[in-house]
């Protein structure tokens, strides 16, 4: 970590020189060497802000981790439901297919029966009409 250094005997020579009394300049200078002391202590170094940048960069990735695991669990319920349904649509689909059957095959019956019946009618009507 570096440190910043303030020349508290330049600053009270230079306020000297301006025509302060030296006493009035070796106080200011002491405070303001404090003052100064007490704000660097605060400062960010970059190694503080690598740490920092580091730790972000850590938490981001698990979150990160965190919402795929809950997004593929959410997709397999998804995909859960969805199989279930593609199950009840080839029931459906089946079941379907057999009730169009059926009622393909009583269309034809009546049908031929109709036809069979027609046939008859055009015999006797034309048996019995001179």
């Amino acid at each position: 970590m570096s440190t910043l250094t303030f020349d508290t005997l330049k600053f009270a020579n230079q306020l000297k020189t301006a025509g302060v009394p030296a006493s009035h300049a070796e106080a200011e200078a002491k405070a303001l060497s404090e003052v100064f002391e007490a704000n660097w202590s605060e400062l960010s170094t970059k190694a503080d802000l690598r740490e920092v940048e580091t730790n972000l960069r850590y938490e981001i990735k698990q979150d990160i981790a965190d919402l795929r695991k809950d997004m593929d669990a959410r997709f397999a319920g998804v995909d859960a439901r969805f199989a279930g349904v593609d199950a009840k649509l080839e029931k459906t689909e089946s079941a379907l297919r057999q009730e169009m059957s059926d009622m393909k095959f009583e269309l034809l019956k009546w049908l031929i029966g109709l036809a069979v019946a027609q046939v008859g009618l055009v015999i006797g009507l034309l048996k019995f009409l001179p």
